[in-house]
């Protein structure tokens, strides 16, 4: 792809997670603080889980960062349901409060590790800010100015978790945003649309309503979280 691509990889930025969660932070929360409670209460695209639940997830694995409590299994299904059902009788405002603190104080522990295995963390707190957003019927879900963020992180994850080679023609950028691993046995795949539905197909959300192209590649292969 060009040099010119400013999402091509050059090597991890430590910093740019952090960047994105406090990004989220500035957007986010005066939105969730200023919602009738009852909206909480609103079904998201992950099955089973209101708006709520999901900020009680969001909240409780960026503390657990902030804390350093990452025993083995903490991320996977069963570990998230159990952090979810423990902040069932929270008041709200404690699950507010506690995702305003994993916004703030995540991205440095993050940007101390020596990988970029919790990178992916950072990027799902952000679709999971656009599952909330959908669900209470406001724009910019999946988009929005910390999109800036977003993308190079989705490219790196994308490389990460083994995903096809693929260009995606966005209208906003300049030249197509590489994702995954290009290999000799398939031709790089092709999309076109916008990023909403870019991200919806990398993250495994519902894609009712959308237009886009997309060749040598389906959607299941794509999807980063499995």
């Amino acid at each position: 792809m060009s040099e010119h691509n400013p999402y091509a990889a050059t090597g991890r930025d430590p910093g740019l997670p952090g960047r994105l969660l406090r990004a989220e932070r500035d957007a986010l929360m005066p939105l969730l603080r200023a919602t009738p409670r009852e909206r909480f209460e609103l079904r998201t695209a992950c099955p089973g889980w209101t708006a709520r639940q999901v900020i009680a997830h969001c909240g409780a694995a960026l503390v657990r960062i902030v804390e350093g409590r990452l025993e083995e299994g903490v991320f996977l299904p069963e570990a998230n349901a159990r952090d979810v059902a423990e902040r069932e009788d929270w008041p709200l405002e404690r699950v507010l409060d506690e995702l305003d603190r994993g916004l703030t104080e995540a991205g440095p522990v993050i940007a101390r590790q020596d990988d970029d295995r919790l990178d992916a963390v950072a990027l799902g707190e952000w679709v999971h800010a656009g599952d909330v957003r959908e669900a209470f019927g406001e724009r910019g879900a999946y988009a929005g100015e910390s999109a800036e963020h977003a993308l190079p992180l989705l490219t790196a994850t994308s490389r990460r978790r083994g995903t096809p080679g693929l260009y995606a023609h966005l209208p906003d950028l300049p030249v197509p945003l590489p994702l995954g691993n290009p290999c000799p046995e398939r031709p790089v795949a092709e999309f076109r649309g916008d990023m909403p539905t870019l991200i919806r197909i990398y993250t495994g959300r519902p894609l009712v309503g959308t237009r886009y192209q997309l060749s040598g590649a389906t959607e299941k292969e794509l999807c980063i979280y499995r």
